[in-house]
């Protein structure tokens, strides 16, 4: 973990800058409960659950005490709720006892779909999330399977009046596995599975039938077009989904069991009355629903809402069931679209990432001022870093299959580093005995400055020539290799020999200022295509090859863009391109000229070229915003090198290292658990949010 004398200094570091305003952009609205975020990072299985239910399902205290149910019940079968809902303008993905009893008491909530989200976070209100706004709330988190009662559908007259929910078209662009007993019965069901059908929206029935159920009753008079048994077959098939990046969700529909089912008939009955009558006072929209429901309840004295009850606690087991299949299969590497796991070669890797592993240990304290020689009230945390794994980690977030080769001792912390790590390839990770993976400790003060910092590194060294021979193959096959500067200076001149042999391209992440000189320290350099320094890593390396460097560095805006210009062109003589960060001043992109941009694309071969510069702003991230600076730059280069090799131009390439860098910055672990293509994709962003990069020639 790089850690400057201050936190936010590694927040300048790589081109973010805080100052004190709320900016809604990305997922500065999302909260993540901290037992949610915790899953999701140790790829433990989690089941998002919608709060309508809460809201606008059920009469209090029968909504809070069927949503605490519920949440026990997913605990009970292995998984962990994260019910979502809109807490004054603010979106959580998994709610506090306390939370959950706000919701369920509140008389101004509103129900919030799609169409509403923007509205409620803009005016700070409170809600219940439909299925559509919880489907988009868990995508964002991370969470791939979602628990519900009944989806919406195409209501009855729906081919006139084209009310039609927002549940299935969201189905047809989320990619999220919604377990529900199917679609209410108040809805014509025939019309809302050929809707769905149009959206792409795969449907299933859970159980030995094809038979749709409808809510109340196991059988609906329709057929779904698939059938899975159990949890392991359901598993598979959201598994495929994610795997096909198809964009668009999955319909579990799982029946009512079956000794609530018998009270189905005078339910219905119950139904057809309630619609009459609702249509007869004129009553539309998102209002019949709840309508309907209490009306039936009445009906029924009480039956409709023991049903109703009874169906979501059996969706609920099932869902949580599904969800630990799920997770089971993507972490045991059994679905055949995963990474393999730590101790199994893997041979289809294009990038190679070379590099230290650490645990980290933060320790902050909670007073002004650090008493020495006795015990000081603050809270410490442990995450896993490393430059190397943090890169590895964000390029296998982003869809990539990087090998990793790195090295650990044979401890508890590298089993606790192979156990968050199960999403990755690690397969070129030694795990070796007598020695200690690396650790690393800070304790910081409540302003943010370090008062005392403790490493372990010495495990780094073992990351050896002899070592990494070994993955020569997979070195001279690659499409990238990326070294972080914690390796030893041996490795780096071994892998750039190999690079130089093969017309391989080689990333260099020099870590801090005192690493950033060893591949210049020899001509290995020259073997280098990509690096992404800072403005003092930038003066080390000159320094190394004894070009003239400033004795200190600037400070104006102006100076500093023409040093790191007139630093990069030497470089650039043999490096392809230079990313340089510059803190607050944003980002500079140094390299070849083509269409008044930079060339990013990797090089065939080395010719004479026309270099220029792209100055991009720094991304705002608000303070509060902010909950670790440790990881923001690795995964800014991790993005950009997806990007690169996805064949992206120049603009999107920084714009996704500049989204990944800012989930990072609001995440509590170095490289966000919830870091996907979909949450860095530039064009899911308004045009006029992004700065204009500035463009110079570079003589």
């Amino acid at each position: 973990m790089r850690m400057l004398k201050r936190a936010s200094a590694l927040i300048l570091r790589r081109g973010i800058t805080t100052y004190q305003r709320r900016l809604c952009k990305n997922d500065c609205h999302l909260r993540v409960h901290p037992s949610v975020s915790q899953a999701l990072a140790e790829n433990k299985p989690v089941v998002a659950l919608e709060s309508t239910i809460i809201t606008h399902g059920m009469p209090y205290p029968h909504n809070l005490s069927t949503a605490k149910e519920v949440e026990a019940i997913v605990r009970a079968e292995g998984a962990t709720p994260a019910t979502v809902g809109i807490i004054e303008g603010e979106v959580h993905v998994g709610l506090s006892s306390e939370e959950l009893d706000h919701l369920a008491r509140c008389k101004s909530s509103l129900k919030v779909s799609r169409r509403d989200l923007p509205y409620v976070v803009s005016k700070g209100l409170s809600g219940g999330t439909t299925v559509s706004a919880t489907m988009i709330a868990a995508h964002r988190a991370g969470i791939p399977v979602f628990v519900t009662g009944g989806i919406g559908g195409v209501h009855r007259d729906g081919e006139n009046s084209l009310d039609i929910s927002a549940d299935l078209t969201e189905l047809g662009r989320t990619p999220i596995a919604v377990v529900s007993a199917g679609v209410k019965s108040i809805l014509d069901i025939g019309r809302t599975l050929e809707f769905l059908e149009t959206q792409g929206v795969c449907v299933a029935t859970y159980g030995a039938l094809k038979n749709f159920p409808a809510f109340f009753s196991p059988q609906s008079g329709f057929t779904s077009p698939y059938q899975v048994s159990n949890p392991e077959e359901a598993a598979e098939l959201i598994a495929s989904t994610l795997s096909l990046g198809l964009q668009s969700g999955i319909l579990l529909a799982v029946p009512i069991p079956g000794e609530h089912a018998a009270v189905g008939q005078e339910i219905e009955e119950a139904i057809l009355a309630a619609v009459t009558e609702a249509s007869a006072k004129g009553i539309t929209g998102r209002d019949v629903t709840p309508f309907i429901l209490q009306k039936v309840n009445d009906l029924t004295k009480g039956k409709s809402l023991q049903a109703n009850i009874a169906l979501i606690h059996n969706n609920a087991k099932v869902g949580s069931q599904i969800a630990c299949a799920l997770s089971k299969q993507m972490n045991g590497g059994k679905h055949r679209g995963n990474t393999r796991r730590h101790g199994k070669s893997d041979s289809d890797s294009d990038i190679v990432v070379i590099g230290g592993i650490n645990v980290d240990f933060i320790a902050k304290g909670k007073t002004k001022t650090l008493q020495f020689g006795q015990t000081n009230p603050g809270s410490v945390c442990q995450s896993f870093g490393g430059v190397g794994r943090n890169i590895a980690d964000s390029l296998s977030r982003l869809g990539r299959r990087p090998l990793f080769i790195s090295a650990t001792g044979a401890d508890s912390h590298s089993d606790a580093v192979f156990n968050y790590c199960k999403h990755m390839n690690t397969s070129g990770v030694a795990r070796l005995e007598e020695q200690s993976t690396a650790t690393y400790c800070v304790v910081i003060a409540e302003s943010g400055e370090m008062s005392l910092g403790l490493g372990d590194m010495d495990i780094h060294q073992q990351i050896t020539e002899q070592y990494v021979s070994q993955f020569e193959k997979q070195l001279s096959a690659a499409t990238l290799v990326c070294l972080d500067g914690n390796i030893p200076v041996s490795t780096i001149d071994y892998v750039c020999s190999i690079a130089s042999r093969h017309n391989i391209n080689v990333w260099y992440e020099p870590t801090d200022p005192e690493k950033a000189c060893k591949p210049f320290l020899s001509d290995s350099w020259k073997s280098l295509s990509y690096s992404s320094p800072n403005l003092a890593e930038l003066c080390t390396m000159n320094k190394t090859l004894g070009l003239p460097t400033p004795e200190v560095l600037p400070s104006s805006f102006d100076e500093v863009l023409s040093v790191a210009v007139a630093l990069s062109r030497p470089l650039l003589e043999h490096l392809h391109c230079l990313v340089v960060t510059l803190g607050a001043n944003g980002l500079l992109v140094c390299g070849e000229h083509d269409a008044a941009s930079v060339n990013l694309q990797p090089r065939k071969q080395k010719r004479r070229r026309q270099l220029c510069a792209l100055h991009y702003p720094a991304l705002t991230v608000t303070a509060e915003e902010t909950m670790n600076v440790s990881g923001a730059g690795d995964s800014l280069a991790g993005a950009l090198m997806v990007g690169i090799l996805q064949h992206q131009d120049t603009d999107s390439c920084v714009r996704m290292g500049l989204l990944a860098a800012r989930l990072s910055l609001a995440s509590p672990h170095p490289i966000a658990p919830t870091l996907t293509l979909d949450s860095v994709d530039p064009n899911k962003f308004q045009a006029e949010h992004w700065p204009k990069p500035s463009f110079m020639w570079i003589d």
